[in-house]
């Protein structure tokens, strides 16, 4: 497989998060030591991957891929990627998909936001027939191969989003690629539960018009408007300072559902052990466990002054077992319950 074409880096724009590269490290269980594997020609450093505010090239991400492939020698590597690009991987996007009122309103956040994040997919939808046909056109040329892995990733991403909002398989629609059946086409089958079709005109994946109104179960509608504003007001308050890996960590719990990632999580997804995680954020003057309560602290503090959920319904989306967990961890935090601070924030 030939590597992406000499196209100069200097005079692209970069636009394309890193994050993306980072999922394809940790796809292939790299390490910290050897992460430049995966960045030979790309003109990018180990530190700038690890950097959150680092932006990449078309020609730069393209190189990764090709370097990831080179390195997995697995031809079907698209699909592993597109089976991590789960809808929190994509940032705020977890958030919003998972308050949509519905299943076609999380399409058309997905389809609109993620070509502001990876500049290298152009994402359309067109109604036909009362079906919903989400087109979408990868901007390269060059390597097939390359050129499938990219698609077959974003395939899998689209059909994760409509998978979590279903709560279900999707199996009634249909997956149309514009290239040809690959030799491992098998593979194919044990990670996309509707019909495929190859060789076809265009990407797309057509949703039937029986699911577009699928409510999404975690959904309300005020809640959803309230996620919009909280997740942009929360992303820009991120500031850049020496803390770093402060940082880098505020970003990863920013970008899974509240409580969802643990330690071990976040010390993988930056290729190191828990206790190199443990002592690096100690000598920022602070801790994992300092980070994930003060986020939820805001986001509870958040709930309770500006909505009218129960103390139940916070509980539940902050992912606490039972209200009772909840309610002493709030004391904890703010040294009153939380229908005490309700009252005191609306005298």
């Amino acid at each position: 497989m030939a590597a992406p074409g000499p196209e100069t880096l200097l005079d692209q724009p970069a636009s394309i998060a890193v994050g993306y590269s980072r999922l394809i490290a940790r796809h292939l269980q790299l390490q910290e030591k050897n992460l430049g594997i995966l960045l030979k020609g790309s003109g990018l450093s180990v530190k700038e991957l690890m950097d959150d505010t680092t932006l990449l090239t078309k020609s730069q991400q393209l190189q990764i891929v090709h370097n990831a492939m080179e390195y997995s020698g697995n031809p079907a590597l698209g699909l592993g990627i597109g089976r991590a690009l789960t809808p929190p991987t994509h940032g705020p996007l977890g958030f919003l998909a998972n308050s949509s009122p519905n299943l076609v309103t999380a399409i058309q956040g997905f389809q609109s936001f993620i070509p502001g994040r990876i500049s290298l997919i152009r994402s359309r939808t067109e109604y036909r027939d009362g079906n919903l046909d989400c087109y979408f056109a990868v901007d390269m040329e060059g390597s097939p191969e390359l050129y499938r892995c990219v698609a077959e990733a974003f395939f899998l991403s689209m059909i994760s989003l409509i998978e979590f909002v279903l709560g279900d398989k999707f199996r009634d629609g249909t997956m149309y690629c514009d290239y040809p059946k690959p030799p491992y086409y098998q593979e194919y089958e044990k990670n996309v539960h509707c019909p495929i079709r190859f060789g076809a005109s265009a990407n797309k994946v057509v949703v039937p018009e029986k699911l577009l109104l699928t409510a999404n179960v975690s959904s309300d509608y005020q809640n959803y408007k309230f996620a919009l504003q909280q997740c942009q007001r929360m992303l820009d308050e991120l500031d850049e300072s020496e803390h770093r890996m402060t940082q880098r960590v505020r970003r990863q719990l920013l970008s899974h559902p509240p409580g969802k990632l643990s330690e071990d999580d976040a010390a993988r997804q930056n290729f190191i052990s828990k206790r190199t995680l443990a002592r690096r954020l100690e000598s920022e003057g602070s801790s994992f466990r300092e980070l994930r309560d003060q986020l939820l602290m805001s986001l509870a503090t958040d709930y309770l002054r500006d909505t009218t959920l129960s103390v139940e319904a916070v509980a539940v989306l902050l992912n606490y077992h039972d209200s009772s967990s909840f309610r002493r961890a709030f004391k904890r935090w703010t040294q009153v319950t939380p229908q005490q601070f309700r009252q005191t924030a609306h005298s």
